[in-house]
């Protein structure tokens, strides 16, 4: 259970952000096992902009798909409801959160580590043998709304956590000087926050301990994934990747969690920079 004051930055945060009710819809539906595709395809239809916006991001390279789909009802046929849901959440992401601005970080920059995260996860997936690509996607993208909360409530506290992150010891991770300021990490209060909104278990626990991934109980696995795919995203924001760098703060049990090994990485880290454009404007086209 989430502390007092995290509890307090998400109910604070709910005031200013909301899931579109199309995005609260296709979520209780992708959860209901009774539910089927058409009852998905019909909630869909009543937001033809996003409909437009998902049937661009479903015929991107980034899903490789043989044919070219066309309809939204052929989307939720061949994709799935629980695809279609992270589609969803993708395409609302920004939308959902431009009702928390803050002055401490630039938004292009977060979504884009974000995004980079997200599809590199997403492709590690595919690597993979012991983890499932569900979701996968969307948990890379939102592994660190957390962050935008704190931002945008304890504004004070999350630049002296960012000072001391920059002039401190290079050896500390970001989550751990939150822990020494704040009492909680970013971590946390995203959980916390993806829990409100009722999303699947597996994005609470990509979200709750993707830097610490072997302290995930029922997704180690995936957990991992986000760890090794946020690692790498985060030396994609300096530019600084070549297959001569050490990838850092990648946690040591990651590569047997997922069975994949840093030998991976470089064809894996190719293939995302080649797409991240494509689904960039696709998902953020203001950006």
């Amino acid at each position: 259970m989430p502390t007092a004051e995290i509890q307090n930055l998400v109910d604070n945060a709910s005031k200013l952000i909301t899931l579109p009710q199309v995005a609260i819809r296709v979520n209780e539906i992708a959860n209901d096992p009774e539910s089927t595709s058409d009852d998905m395809a019909a909630v869909l239809t009543q937001d033809p902009a996003l409909v437009v916006r998902m049937l661009k991001i479903a015929n991107s390279a980034y899903y490789g798909l043989s044919a070219e789909i066309e309809t939204i009802t052929r989307a939720v046929s061949v994709l799935g409801t629980n695809k279609i849901r992270d589609l969803v959440l993708s395409s609302s992401a920004n939308d959902t959160f431009e009702g928390i601005p803050n002055n401490l970080i630039s938004m292009h920059d977060f979504w884009h580590h974000s995004l980079y995260c997200g599809i590199l996860a997403q492709i590690l997936a595919k690597k993979s043998k012991k983890a499932h690509g569900e979701s996968i996607f969307i948990a890379g993208l939102l592994h660190d709304i957390g962050q935008l909360l704190m931002f945008n409530q304890r504004p004070e506290k999350s630049h002296e956590a960012i000072l001391l992150l920059m002039e401190g010891d290079e050896e500390l991770e970001s989550f751990e000087v939150e822990r020494q300021i704040f009492g909680f990490d970013h971590m946390q209060v995203g959980a916390a926050l993806v829990e409100s909104w009722k999303l699947p278990p597996v994005l609470k626990e990509c979200i709750e301990f993707h830097h610490e991934p072997d302290k995930a109980k029922q997704f180690p696995a995936e957990v991992a994934l986000i760890n090794i795919a946020n690692s790498v995203a985060v030396m994609a924001d300096f530019d600084s990747i070549n297959e001569d760098d050490e990838i850092p703060q990648i946690n040591p049990a990651s590569w047997s969690l997922t069975g994949l090994s840093k030998e991976d990485l470089p064809a894996a880290i190719i293939a995302a920079q080649s797409e991240i454009k494509e689904v960039e404007a696709v998902l953020f086209p203001e950006k």
